[in-house]
């Protein structure tokens, strides 16, 4: 399970700016869920700080019953390589490795057994199994997109953090895109994130949150509950 309570951020400048205010969320396995809201409204900075890479003012992270917060930068960057899984609007995939290598170096970087065989089920399940050996100049936007994903969830995460996956892609790359990432994480039983402003991509998981004025809503027709 996935809890966030009370986290706050705020970013010094010519005057203090508060971008998060007492942010609560919780998520249970095979749970997706997706964040929307203005540009600038602080989406990202709410990944950053689920994934600790940024230390909130105030709240506390848990995963597994694991405080991220009480965490070093050492068992942070462990924990993030063993229990989550990031794609972004950048593909972020290395242009000197194959396909096959992008998607296994998480798990190298963990020592991780039976490594090639998990980037051989991954690659199959997204459909690039015919282009293991190939080179990123070769693959299409979309590709890239897919061999991004493979990598984020070859070493079965728990939590997936995606920001912006489809910002980059034409609208049927993004459709096939995003149903695979939701199907990926619902047969790996994993949790979800999806940072988006699109509300199309948004419609393609469990719930949609709004973020605004640095809380999270539930954004349903007839309910604008702030998560408690």
């Amino acid at each position: 399970m996935l809890s966030v309570r009370g986290l706050s951020k705020s970013y010094e400048g010519p005057s203090k700016r508060a971008v998060l205010s007492g942010v609560n969320l919780e998520l249970a396995a095979g749970e997706y869920v997706a964040v929307t809201g203005e540009s600038g409204v602080g989406k990202s900075t709410l990944l950053n700080l689920i994934a600790g890479l940024e230390r909130p003012d105030a709240g506390c992270v848990e995963i597994d019953g694991v405080e991220l917060t009480l965490l070093d930068d050492d068992a942070l960057t462990r924990l993030r390589g063993e229990r989550m899984g990031f794609v972004f609007q950048a593909f972020h995939i290395l242009p000197y490795l194959s396909v096959s290598q992008n998607v296994a170096l998480p798990m190298r970087l963990q020592h991780a057994p039976e490594a090639d065989a998990r980037v051989l089920r991954m690659l199959e399940a997204v459909n690039l199994q015919d282009r293991a050996s190939s080179m990123p100049r070769e693959l299409s936007g979309g590709e890239l997109q897919r061999v991004a994903i493979a990598r984020a969830l070859a070493h079965r995460p728990k939590l997936v953090l995606a920001d912006e996956p489809t910002g980059n892609l034409d609208p049927d790359s993004a459709r096939e895109v995003l149903d695979l990432l939701r199907d990926q994480i619902k047969q790996n039983n994993a949790m979800g994130i999806l940072v988006t402003h699109s509300q199309q991509a948004a419609h393609t998981t469990d719930r949609v949150l709004r973020l605004s004025s640095g809380g999270l809503w539930e954004a349903q027709a007839r309910s604008q509950d702030r998560l408690k």
